[in-house]
């Protein structure tokens, strides 16, 4: 059977263990002490007996003589032809050495050329080398070196605060000592602290799954308070990082989080989950129980980040349940809208609508909570980068528009039509360059400002929408920026059904077929449009000005939410309403604007009633895509209030919610 012998061959010692490598069992080990003086001491210990004996041991070389002479006269080998392998434990590996490596010539050089960083010990490691290879040529020989575990340090932990020649010249610096010991002791605290590859498996099988919209980064174990401080910063300085997910393995002390928790910025997301499905009921014991506690650390863990105040979002599941991994594909869009809402800038071309009040609000202190930058520009300093466009540029544009959509002339002179179209071309060309030149992302018109524009924009809102814009109609810059966070939420996401700004127009108040009719002036977006999508030029009896081009559709049917974040003076609120979006009953050959119709849940009076209780605007930020569970999420992230209107809303208990928030929520 094959043995290995473990060597320590120190300054005048010499540690050894015998291994039997079937079961790694230790059939001897002992040591030599003392090694250059008259009374040296050997020690050697074999089943269950201890020998010691005093005699001179001039060398190393002679140490290493005795020690095998010993093993053959004990009978512990039969032949040193039995043991298969050495292992020396090398004290200094310089920069030279991350891990364990192979004895040959070089390795012999390169320990040789360290020696002046452990004059005592590497001369020591290479005259137990040399014994051992004389005595048993045979044997493979390795070297493990107490420096090698420390090879991840950077420059800036390792380098000394003393002048950089000292380190270039002379090789001083930080190596690390006792390599072996910290690498035994860490895979031990692994032991017991939750195994990192059970971690590595759920991440990988996450990012499988085909579920999640983002990648999930697998990060080593965290037990220190150094290593989760260090962690959670290195996650607010990555800006490709939106969030971080945190698992328990075991038992987790929940003092270690606090420092780290306390310096962390970004969305958090506690997974309650464990690495097996079921209880292993055959196999179970104490040593399985200590070492998987999920359900034990999780606790521990959730209640300093509920004494904390920190918000976050609790998934509980096994992390291979699809329903769990959808939660968690939810989580992650609304944390990349989280970290998005802090980009957003809109720009509002002209002034609110006189008179209305929904559509104002207190600017600097949506820019405090949102991070929203919102500002204002007289309508004719956007009108000149339409003017600028050339004609080229629009009969491009106007080409693209012909080939896709249907074109609806209804008795208009083809000539004259495409020239009202090629206006909203020109519009919406020189509008995208203002926005891109400025770098915002949302914008606002109002029909009453029309400025040197020749229509209102209309079919060009509604294409730039399409593209991921935000907008809002008569100053209303609040819902701009949510049509806007709600595209970057749904981004990417496979047969979306589609975003919009939307406004409440008219009820049908037929018992059993209750609804309401949705739509605007013309600023629908096409995303929600069910079937072919149309160009109409009508005229409008807003604005003063030519008959402006616009889209014309109806919506997709299906469930969907409708928000309204409103500024109530104190606060902001935002309302989340699921509503159920139906096709009309009839059709409405005479209204010339793209359309939805819908029922709010849990029935038009309740649902309406509720809105107007809650104080919800006219407009709304609209989608399929989205579900109330993720706007409310940003909204507690934003550390604003949110409400619900769904299929469980009573009018009796929604007001008594409104009650309990006027107290929560006050300032």
């Amino acid at each position: 059977m094959a043995k290995i012998i473990a060597v320590n061959a120190g300054s005048s010692s010499l540690k050894f263990q015998l291994f039997e490598m079937d079961d790694e069992s230790v059939i001897t080990s002992g040591v030599i002490e003392r090694i250059g003086l008259e009374d040296s001491i050997f020690t050697i210990k074999f089943n269950g007996q201890k020998d010691v004996r005093t005699l001179p041991i001039p060398t190393h070389k002679e140490a290493v003589h005795l020690l095998l002479d010993t093993l053959l006269e004990k009978n512990i080998v039969s032949s040193l032809e039995d043991i298969k392998g050495v292992g020396h434990r090398v004290v200094q590996g310089g920069s030279y050495f991350k891990e364990s490596a192979i004895i040959d010539d070089d390795v012999v050089s390169k320990i040789d050329e360290l020696k002046s960083l452990a004059p005592l010990h590497n001369p020591a490691h290479l005259t137990g080398y040399y014994a051992f290879k004389e005595a048993i040529p045979n044997a493979g020989a390795v070297a493990v070196f107490d420096t090698a575990f420390h090879q991840t340090l950077e420059p800036r932990c390792y380098i000394y605060p003393i002048p950089y020649k000292f380190y270039t010249d002379y090789k001083v610096r930080k190596y690390g000592a006792h390599g072996t010991s910290h690498y035994y002791v860490s895979q031990k605290v692994i032991e017991k602290l939750g195994n990192p590859e059970h971690s590595k498996i759920i991440v990988e099988e996450l990012n499988k799954s085909g579920v999640l919209p983002f990648e999930v980064v697998w990060k080593p174990t965290l037990i220190t308070n150094e290593v989760i401080r260090k962690t959670f910063n290195e996650a607010n300085a990555d800006e490709n990082c939106a969030g971080v997910i945190t698992w328990m393995h075991t038992f987790s002390p929940a003092k270690s989080w606090i420092l780290g928790l306390k310096e962390y910025r970004k969305p958090l997301c506690h997974l309650h989950t464990q690495f097996n499905q079921e209880i292993p009921y055959d196999t179970i014991d104490m040593d399985f129980m200590n070492e998987n506690q999920s359900a034990h650390g999780g606790r521990e863990y959730g209640h300093i980040v509920s004494r904390m105040g920190i918000e976050r979002k609790v998934i509980v599941g096994h992390w291979a349940d699809r329903k769990v991994q959808e939660r968690l594909a939810s989580w992650m869009r609304t944390a990349v809208g989280i970290m998005e809402s802090s980009h957003i800038r809109v720009c509002r071309v002209a002034d609110n609508m006189r008179n209305v009040a929904v559509t104002e609000g207190d600017k600097v202190e949506a820019q405090i909570k949102f991070g929203w930058e919102v500002d204002a520009y007289p309508v004719n300093e956007v009108a000149e980068y339409v003017k600028e466009v050339s004609k080229a540029d629009i009969d491009v544009l106007v080409e693209e528009y012909y080939n896709k959509y249907d074109i609806l002339l209804e008795g208009r002179d083809p000539e004259e039509f495409r020239r009202h179209v090629a206006v909203q071309a020109g519009i919406e060309i020189g509008f995208e360059r203002f926005l891109e030149e400025n770098n915002y992302q949302a914008i606002v018109t109002h029909f009453g400002d029309l400025g040197a524009l020749q229509q209102l924009p209309g079919l060009a809102m509604q294409r730039l929408m399409e593209k991921g814009y935000g907008f809002g109609a008569e100053g209303d810059w609040k819902t701009a920026a949510m049509v806007r966070l709600m595209k970057i939420m749904t981004a990417g996401i496979r047969d979306a059904k589609g975003t919009s700004f939307m406004e409440d127009y008219t009820y049908n108040l037929v018992p059993g077929r209750e609804g309401i009719l949705q739509s605007h002036m013309l600023e629908v977006c096409p995303s929600i449009s069910d079937g072919k999508v149309g160009i109409k030029v009508c005229p409008l009896s807003m604005g003063d000005r030519e008959d402006p081009a616009r889209l014309v559709f109806t919506s997709k049917t299906g469930p969907a939410i409708a928000t309204s974040l409103v500024d109530l003076g104190d606060r902001f609120r935002l309302i989340i309403n699921d509503v159920e979006c139906k096709k009309a009953e009839k059709p409405m050959p005479k209204l010339p604007v793209g359309s939805a119709f819908w029922t709010p849940m849990p029935d038009l009076a309740t649902g309406a009633e509720a809105w107007i209780l809650a104080g919800g605007a006219h407009h709304t930020a609209f989608s399929y895509d989205l579900t109330a569970e993720q706007m409310g999420d940003w909204a507690a992230a934003m550390g604003i209030e949110a409400v619900y209107i769904d299929k469980d809303t009573t009018i009796r208990n929604f007001k008594n919610e409104l009650r309990w928030n006027e107290v929560a929520f006050r300032k």
